[in-house]
């Protein structure tokens, strides 16, 4: 996918970020600590993380400034009022940030924090893409803990193949993928 406005990136960015808002908005309180083994992120964590690297690595290096991104502990927002203070609170402020650009600065080059080149919305698509990442990590924390999802696009699995046709059994078994 090419990003040839920032209108168009500010359309499909909300577009995600409003189905990370959705899991976000589904964390327990005293599940937000929970991580599934000692060392990885805990679904605080991982929010955290989201929101901080998008804010101070994303937008920086977009707005022409290197990243300032310092990792996603407890000390940036600690307990749930906080955690989602800190979410919104920064979702706001690389909002701001990704409106200042204009359409001509979506193929100037950014640096990213390894000093590589790359045109700024190659750069933005990989913002997205990293959330993409990070959302799928929310939905299995989130599983593991026993907090049902909802489906990404409106209907389960198992709704998907109730609705559809039954596939013949002929030359489709040579050819399964």
């Amino acid at each position: 996918m090419e990003i040839h406005t920032v209108a168009s990136f500010l359309d499909y960015h909300e577009r995600i970020r409003q189905r990370t808002d959705k899991l976000v908005a589904l964390v327990p309180a005293d599940q937000l600590e929970w991580r599934c083994r000692p060392g990885s992120f805990s679904i605080g964590d991982t929010i955290r993380h989201i929101v901080a690297i998008e804010r101070y690595l994303y937008a920086e290096v977009a707005a022409g400034r290197p990243s300032t991104y310092r990792g996603c502990g407890r000390d940036l927002a600690d307990g749930p009022a906080a955690v989602l203070d800190f979410y919104w609170r920064l979702r706001a402020e690389s909002t701001g940030i990704f409106r200042a650009l204009t359409d001509q600065d979506l193929p100037r080059k950014c640096l990213t924090p390894g000093q590589g080149p790359i045109a700024l919305w190659k750069w933005l698509r990989a913002l997205v893409e990293h959330e993409i990442h990070h959302r799928g990590q929310l939905y299995l924390l989130l599983a593991m803990t026993g907090v049902p999802t909802p489906p990404i696009f409106g209907l389960t699995s198992e709704e998907v193949i109730s609705l559809g046709t039954p596939r013949s059994t002929g030359s489709d078994a040579a050819h399964p993928l």
